[in-house]
Parts: C-alpha cells; structure tokens; sequence
C-alpha cells in the first residue's frame, strides 16, 4: 500500500522519515533499508522526492526486531514471529484462530528463553574472560 505523503502529513507526526526512523530505535538508515529489503519492515509511503515514509507502527517493529537480534534470531524467525504478531492483532479474530495462534507464541517464547539462556551462558564465559584479563593486568607483565 505505497502512497505519496504530503509534507503536511509528515508535519502532523503521522509519519516519520527514514532519518528520523533510524534516530529514533538507534539503528542505521543502512539496516533500517536492510529490514525493509528482507520483509520485516514496510514503508507506509513515500514523499513526493522518494524518500521513505514510517508510521509509529513500523517504529514499535523495529524496537521489537532490535530486542530480537541480540538472542541470535535469524531473518527468516523474525519474519515469522513478527507475522504471528500480525495475525494475533487483527481484530474479530475468531477464538479458535486465537487459540491456535496463542499456542504458536508459546512455542516462540520457549525458544527465545532457550536464546537468552544461551546468551547468557556467553556473558559468563565473556565476563569470565575480562576478569581473567584483570588478573593478568594487575600482575604486572608477568609470563602468562
């Protein structure tokens, strides 16, 4: 659904561009066009120059797919788990859609708790590391 905005539009907060995006959930424009061009991320229009428009929507997915990326999911989980997200949204969803879909982001959270405790099973070996490296430090330049 690609639309020409307006400066008006943009001017009532209604849309962001892709500068103000970036901003916003600290990421590149670089990875912001990344996402899009993977399909996690679509623009609501563009202005009459051609530079992409984002609604606050497309701001939530991305603050979601930046608390993704660092428990190791890849495109393709995150494409999936962001759909699944989608459909729970729509509105009338029949209760047994629902149900089915609930049951479905329960297997999604038992797999991002198994990445995070993978994650942090990675921060004890780093932190682990650091204090070893404290130790040789504060040693003085001895052989290690």
């Amino acid at each position: 659904m690609r639309r020409n905005v307006s400066r008006s539009d943009a001017a009532r907060g209604n849309v962001y561009q892709i500068g103000n995006v970036a901003e916003r959930v600290g990421l590149s424009l670089r990875t912001v066009r990344y996402y899009e061009e993977a399909g996690l991320l679509m623009p609501v229009g563009r202005t009459v120059g051609g530079f992409r428009l984002y609604d606050a929507d497309a701001i939530e997915r991305l603050l979601l797919i930046r608390k993704m990326k660092p428990l190791g999911f890849t495109l393709e989980e995150m494409r999936s788990l962001l759909t699944l997200r989608d459909e729970l949204a729509t509105p009338d969803l029949a209760a047994d859609t629902r149900a089915a879909l609930q049951e479905r982001l329960g297997t999604w959270v038992l797999l991002a708790e198994e990445k995070l405790s993978t994650l942090r099973e990675q921060v004890s070996v780093a932190e682990s590391f650091v204090g070893g490296l404290h130790d040789d430090a504060g040693r003085g330049g001895g052989s290690v």
